[in-house]
């Protein structure tokens, strides 16, 4: 490389390999990927949410979502693997979801995975890995039979994650 001053797009093994041979001067960081942290999930409500309230009436809803894939193995028998995900929504959308959503609710959730910890009574680190939804659309049918997409964003929504409370034992209620 004759040009110090070139801007490369490279994966890591060829990052890794140009580093070998060339300084590491040559390389201009503002090039580097940022991590991404992004969910998409389509699934139904394992129950209602469950809604709480923080000091200053802030609401956060929080219940399961199980997903299910379904294929086929060698021999051609349908496989079904269901997830279970645990979905958290702030204020306006914890709202909705209380109000319109209930067990068995089809439900597209996009949003960030959260990992929080704490230790149990004995002392023991628990963690849960939860999703916090920014965007909620519901897919169920109508009862007039047309197809339901009402969907719902929290946009600009400030950063709660340290108003997120840490449990203090292991159950699947918001500690407060």
């Amino acid at each position: 490389m004759k040009d110090k001053n070139v801007s490369l797009n490279l994966c890591d093994h060829e990052l890794m390999a140009l580093l070998q041979n060339e300084p590491a001067k040559t390389i201009s960081k503002q090039n580097y990927m940022r991590g991404v942290n992004r969910v998409m999930l389509i699934g139904n409500l394992g129950k209602d949410p469950d809604m709480q309230f923080l000091e200053g009436n802030i609401g956060v809803a929080k219940f399961s979502l199980a997903t299910t894939e379904t294929y086929k193995d060698r021999t051609g028998k349908l496989i079904s693997q269901t997830e279970w995900h645990t979905i958290v929504l702030w204020r306006g959308l914890a709202d909705l979801a209380q109000k319109y959503l209930h067990k068995g609710s089809l439900v597209y959730i996009e949003g960030r995975l959260k990992t929080r910890s704490w230790e149990d009574k004995d002392g023991n680190k628990k963690f849960a890995t939860e999703v916090v939804g920014d965007n909620l659309i519901m897919l169920d049918k109508k009862t007039d039979g047309t197809q339901g997409t009402q969907g719902f964003e929290n946009p600009d929504e400030p950063d709660h994650d340290s108003e997120l409370p840490t449990a203090d034992d292991g159950s699947e209620r918001l500690p407060f």
